[in-house]
């Protein structure tokens, strides 16, 4: 060796290289300019003769040999550098030209460590890992790993020998935001590569690469260098769609989806007889029309996968993630991939993917204990072990770590257009104490088990993805009832946009199980959902995790002897569920009743539909997903309580509910009766909404469905009579185990040339239902009750108040709310409806004239009909309890009523009562609501007992109930009388808080 060239060896550093040591190898290799020339260095083990050829000239120049183990220098007189090959000869006689991986520059900028130190490059996956790449004219692929701890990083693979002395990475940035890099020319896509990594103890180490875009088939574990950027997406026009969708008022039936499971090959033999491994798997390319043909025809709008993200084991169905970056190699490539989602794109279903970042597995090749201490992990198993699953938790308070964990969210959206990320686990990731015991967790630092950090990380998450608005959603798979999962950010909460309802499955799948027979114990699991529903933005689902571990199919949860009773109560709780606010979930096979667990070895039981009882559940669940699809009341207002309304959900003997769901249309709104007994009902009166039409659009029990087919065929016309608290009400019949939906159209209120609206009954024609209290009684144009009037001033109030009682000057004041306050239509030439409302003043001025009030119910025939008889007070509803209740005692007619300036009643002539609204709203002011006509008394007795005297009057007070009492002695009629003048103030004019119905 030359003197000059003897003299420029760092012989420290050689021996750093040649013991795979160095952080820092290009301080060493590749070419550096020196005082007497261009000085190249190189480390080749096995090479016996390289030379350096000047790309320029074509000039050769010999390296001589500095160190036995393969390194390698020459100075060449050069005052500048030059693009240059070297030309290899092995100890093997094999001779190839390549360029040197150290005369390249690396592809960080200062900008790039920074923001990953910080956690917030959020396109890190660009930099990191293997990226096929031309530099300077030279292909090759460039690496990069973060590994910030480690003594050495190397990239072995087939290429070099897996000999960790080759290619030494190089350090960029310093401390925990450090990471490794370099150039590797002549690499191409599909190189089988891993890091060694040398720890700072010495060990060495293989890992598969954390960022690798592709991974071996299992049993191996290799990460695979490929090209993502070369698939032509034709999916431009749906991505532009997407942005511009709001999913929360449009529908969302989902399908979840195992691809190695939902169908499968036969296994192919190799020549030795042996499974050719994953020859039983559809390719991705494969999958993609089948599934989305499948999809399409049974009415789903989405297919959720369960993780596609690259793992060893089967049996953990993809949730023990070990390359994060890389769909697995069990279905194809990833541009077969690419193609899967942009055919389903094209077919219009949109694709959510199973993503996990709540835990990691332990296995060596993989992200634990990466370059020797806890990178991705808690150090303190405490913090940093799942003891359930024998995974590790991320360390979600490292920047690294998040950094990762958020740019492979984004990742699976930007380069493979996912609709959506389920993110799994996310209450073992809220909770520092999740599944383990005293001892086993380590409080935060206030003292409690909430962990601070996966808090903050899953709001910068939620947030940078609501920040680009290009329609991804983001769904919590959260089990427990932490607050405000789908809450905004700044308001503390975690910003996802939809969440699980893990309660409603437990609560509703605990209800159906039970035997029809004691279901009305457990009343509660039906109902309880709605007292939460709009707690945070919920999805609810019958998962995947239903059907495992014991728990049996759907149909197999559900009671009965047969599988056709089982089918039955199935078809009952789909509908239920698809009625119930919520977008919608259901795990593969499940629509057609597969009667076994689910098997992830497997493929689905599809020579079930065979049978006509699987056959017709698959057709029942088409036709429930295209009335959803068809229907905005089923998804339009899921999350608006305005969309959802009980008629009645105190049928717990009955084991029935009813309610409605509506949309922003008034007319599209749809009546759903459900029966979850084994009881069937004839002429069961429902309260509808309003008058019109119902008409029955959909029964599980049709004959179709595999039902007895005991339908509503015929519309049904509404009644005026009340029921459910409803005015009006139809009579239907409803099977046992069953769901009815109905549509409801609104009749039209078309006024005739009476005044009078066509349609309406006088309530005298009504007839009192059952077990209800009497409706109001009109007899000859006539109320059984005495007309009341509150104040404008008291009306304002109840506007304001919602109905409740002012207290002024010492005096209370009973208001109503607006909807209740009593209106009369009083028109010269036409009626109208008018809303009366007198101030203490004004009652003062409103009274009848002796003549008028004689015309109130005063006659003998009149009277017997106010409830002289047995039988009429049996339709008012007055049981021997109310009666007792109706001032016939000295006592209670001291409780009961009204001062001298309040007892003053509005009489009403006959032909004022004729221009009276019999409304629902106006009968409860005009005379007695229901619960007043059970305190009037009903017999001249009765009158005879309610105080006479001025004096008993004055001793008379108000409540709330007690002012609807107000009965008036034969005195006090005398002294109320009204002039000509007073009368003409309640007029045809609108009064102040008058209202049209």
């Amino acid at each position: 060796m030359e003197q000059k060239l003897y003299d420029l060896m760092d012989w420290a550093g050689i021996e750093e290289l040649v013991y795979s040591e160095a952080s820092n190898p290009h301080a060493m290799l590749g070419p550096h300019l020196t005082e007497d020339g261009l000085l190249i260095q190189a480390l080749v083990p096995t090479a016996a003769e390289i030379s350096v050829k000047i790309s320029s000239t074509g000039k050769k120049y010999p390296m001589e040999l500095a160190d036995e183990a393969g390194f390698f220098a020459a100075l060449i007189p050069r005052k500048s550098k030059t693009p240059y090959t070297l030309e290899v000869t092995y100890d093997n006689g094999v001779t190839e030209e390549l360029y040197d991986p150290y005369s390249f520059a690396p592809q960080y900028r200062e900008e790039d460590l920074k923001k990953f130190a910080a956690g917030i490059h959020y396109t890190i996956y660009e930099k990191m890992g293997a990226h096929p790449m031309t530099i300077d004219g030279v292909s090759g692929v460039y690496f990069s790993v973060w590994a910030p701890c480690a003594m050495r990083v190397s990239v072995v693979g087939d290429f070099n020998l897996w000999d960790g002395r080759r290619h030494q990475m190089r350090r960029l940035g310093e401390g925990d935001g450090s990471v490794f890099e370099l150039f590797i020319p002549g690499l191409y896509e599909g190189e089988i590569y891993k890091y060694e990594i040398k720890t700072r103890a010495g060990e060495p180490m293989l890992k598969a690469d954390p960022y690798a875009n592709y991974a071996e088939l299992r049993p191996n574990n290799a990460s695979i260098v490929w090209d993502i950027d070369k698939y032509k997406w034709n999916d431009k026009s749906w991505m532009a769609q997407r942005a511009k969708t709001d999913t929360k008022d449009k529908p969302m039936n989902i399908y979840e989806v195992h691809l190695g499971s939902w169908i499968r090959k036969e296994t192919v033999k190799d020549e030795t007889g042996q499974d050719l491994v994953g020859s039983e798997f559809y390719n991705y390319r494969e999958l993609a029309p089948r599934l989305a043909e499948y999809v399409k025809d049974m009415g789903y709008t989405h297919v959720e996968l369960m993780p596609v993200m690259e793992h060893p084991l089967d049996e953990s169905w993809g949730y023990q993630v070990t390359g994060y970056y890389a769909p697995t190699s069990r279905y194809g490539a990833p541009e077969d991939f690419m193609y899967f989602m942009d055919y389903m794109h094209g077919q219009g279903i949109g694709v959510i993917l199973d993503w996990v970042p709540a835990h990691f597995p332990r296995d060596a090749y993989g992200m634990a204990v990466f370059d020797g201490t806890c990178v991705y992990e808690h150090m303190d198993p405490r913090k940093g072990s799942h003891p359930h699953w024998g995974t590790l938790i991320y360390n979600y308070g490292r920047p690294g770590v998040s950094n990762f964990l958020i740019a492979n969210a984004l990742f699976w959206a930007d380069k493979y257009h996912a609709d959506g990320i389920r993110m799994d686990a996310v209450a073992s990731m809220l909770y520092l104490d999740y599944g383990k015991n005293d001892g086993e967790w380590v409080p935060n630092i206030y003292g409690g088990n909430e962990n601070l950090e996966a808090m903050e990380f899953l709001k910068h998450l939620n947030s940078v993805f609501k920040g680009r608005k290009d329609g991804t959603v983001i769904i919590a798979e959260e089990s427990t009832a932490w607050p405000m999962i789908t809450g905004d950010p700044k308001e503390g909460g975690l910003g996802f946009n939809y969440k699980w309802n893990m309660g409603w499955m437990n609560d509703f799948t605990n209800y159906m199980r039970c035997d029809p027979l004691f279901r009305k114990n457990n009343y509660g699991e039906l109902t309880f959902s709605m007292l939460y529903a709009y707690s945070e933005d919920f999805v609810l689902v019958f998962s995947h995790d239903e059907v495992v571990h014991g728990k049996g199919s759907m149909i197999g949860k559900m009671p009965g002897e047969t599988l056709e009773k089982k089918a039955e109560n199935l078809r009952a709780a789909y509908a239920f569920m698809m009625g119930h606010p919520g977008k919608k979930l259901l795990f593969m096979g499940q629509e057609y009743a597969q009667t076994a667990e689910w098997n992830e070895g497997a493929s689905l039981e599809w020579e079930l539909l065979e049978y006509p009882v699987h056959k017709n559940m698959q057709d029942y669940v088409k036709a429930l997903n295209r009335l959803y699809r068809e229907h905005p009341a089923l998804y339009e207002m899921d999350y608006d309580p305005d969309g959802f309304e009980w008629i009645n959900c105190s049928y717990q003997n009955e084991s029935m509910i009813i309610f409605l769901r509506k949309s922003r249309k008034s007319e599209e709104t749809l009546l759903f009766i459900c029966n979850f007994d084994n009881m069937e009902h004839e002429k069961f009166r429902v309260g509808v909404p309003f008058h019109g039409k119902y008409k029955e659009i959909f029964n599980t029990d049709a004959k179709d469905f595999g039902g007895e087919g005991r339908v509503n065929g015929r519309v049904k016309t509404s009644r005026k009579l009340e029921w459910d608290e409803k005015d009006d009400s139809i009579e239907v019949y409803i099977p046992p185990m069953s769901v009815s939906i109905y549509t409801c159209t609104q009749a039209a209120e078309t006024v005739k040339p009476d005044g009078k609206k066509s349609g309406a009954k006088k309530t005298a024609d009504k007839k009192p239902a059952a077990g209800k209290t009497a409706v109001r009684k009109t007899v000859s144009g006539k109320t059984d009750g005495k007309a009341e009037t509150a104040a404008p001033e008291t009306a304002a109030a109840a506007q304001e108040s919602g109905g409740a009682a002012a207290v002024k000057g010492g005096q209370r004041q009973m208001t109503a709310p607006k909807e209740e306050q009593m209106q009369i239509h009083t028109s010269k030439k036409k009626p109208e409806q008018k809303r009366i409302a007198t101030s203490k003043e004004e009652q003062k001025q409103i009274g009848t004239s002796k003549e008028e009030q004689k015309q109130i119910a005063t006659s003998k025939e009149e009277q017997k009909q106010i409830a002289t008889s047995r039988k009429k007070q049996e339709q008012i509803g007055t049981s021997k309890e109310e009666q007792k209740q109706i001032g016939t005692s000295r006592k209670k007619q001291e409780q009961i009523a009204t001062s001298k300036e309040e007892q003053k009643q509005i009489g009403t002539s006959r032909k004022k009562q004729e221009q009276i609204a019999t409304s629902k709203e106006e009968q409860k002011q005009i005379g007695t609501s229901k619960e007043e006509q059970k305190q009037i008394a009903t017999s001249r007795k009765e009158q005879k007992q309610i105080g006479t005297s001025r004096k008993r009057q004055e001793q008379i007070g108000t409540s709330k109930e007690e002012h609807k009492q107000i009965s008036t002695s034969k005195k006090s009629r005398k002294q109320i009388g009204t002039a000509k003048k007073d009368q003409k103030q309640i007029t045809a004019s609108k009064p102040e808080g008058s209202e049209t119905k």
